[in-house]
């Protein structure tokens, strides 16, 4: 959406999880970043991924109402939702990622690529289907 300069700082979820648990069993409250050790922009995170993947697509930008209309449409298809107007909102404003805090997760997204490269996007999985039945693995 856009330029894809935005900023992103993935966590991985066992990361974001033991700060979960670490942090329940505190008494006082606290605001946590929950951001990983690796900070990419849009743009060099879906190359990284391309690059670690061995494949060559193009990338384009385009404007965000223009990509969320393709998203409803394919998911008219699928019968799922791909990104909400919301998503596209917060990834634009840059607030997946916070400039020179410490990162939160011990986890690089690039390595993990990297030892899931063989079977990452083989299978699709429904994020409305991991909705509705929160027992089965995808």
């Amino acid at each position: 959406f856009g330029d894809g300069k935005y900023h992103i700082c993935p966590i991985y979820v066992d990361d974001l999880a033991e700060i979960m648990v670490n942090e329940g069993a505190k008494t006082e409250n606290n605001i946590i970043n929950a951001l990983g050790p690796e900070d990419y922009t849009y743009r060099e995170l879906v190359k990284m991924i391309a690059d670690a993947l061995g494949v060559n697509r193009p990338v384009m930008s385009i404007p965000p109402a223009l990509g969320y209309f393709v998203s409803r449409v394919v998911g008219l298809f699928t019968g799922d939702v791909f990104v909400t107007k919301e998503e596209i909102k917060g990834l634009m404003a840059d607030l997946l990622h916070v400039q020179g805090a410490e990162p939160t997760g011990k986890t690089k997204l690039s390595e993990w690529v990297v030892k899931h490269a063989k079977t990452l996007g083989t299978r699709y999985a429904s994020e409305l289907a991991r909705r509705k039945d929160r027992k089965k693995q995808y």
